[in-house]
């Protein structure tokens, strides 16, 4: 991305194309990380890189970003927000991220990555205080996708 972001310049919005996933422990709680450069807590996430699957990118996010190994995933939800915020570099993206259910995972939770200063498994109903708009999202609509089948597309 940094490349593309040096030929179209710092003014410009380019779309972000990425996955996500929501990992859950035996008790049905959800992993968050908090993340290093805003000290908020997220699921793990990230931009798609050249070469790879949507479903690769989410197993890979969440490998770099929990330590934990996701062997399969199903999508449940696509995120498209019309302008992003500007990150910590003042550039601005368009986002559009596929939510995935992590279904089998294993390996040790890694509590700090490079992008990461923490990592817990909370109940859905008791998120830590600074966790991002976007969990809440996620997390009603795969209750939704899981009851009634239905994807959500935003």
């Amino acid at each position: 991305m940094g490349q593309l972001r040096i030929l179209a310049g710092d003014e410009r919005t380019l779309i972000l194309v990425g996955a996500g996933g929501v990992v859950r422990d035996e008790a049905g709680r959800v992993l968050l990380i908090k993340r290093a450069d805003t000290g908020s807590w997220a699921l793990a996430a990230g931009s798609m890189e050249l070469g790879e699957t949507l479903r690769e990118c989410a197993i890979r996010e969440v490998r770099e970003e929990t330590g934990l190994i996701a062997h399969t995933v199903t999508p449940f939800a696509l995120y498209s927000r019309p302008k992003g915020e500007p990150n910590m570099f003042g550039h601005v993206y368009q986002p559009i991220t596929l939510g995935c259910r992590v279904d089998e995972y294993e390996g040790t939770l890694a509590r700090v990555t490079d992008e990461s200063t923490d990592a817990a498994f909370f109940p859905a109903d008791a998120l830590p205080e600074r966790t991002r708009p976007s969990v809440t999202r996620a997390l009603t609509d795969l209750a939704r996708f899981e009851a009634t089948g239905e994807f959500a597309l935003d």
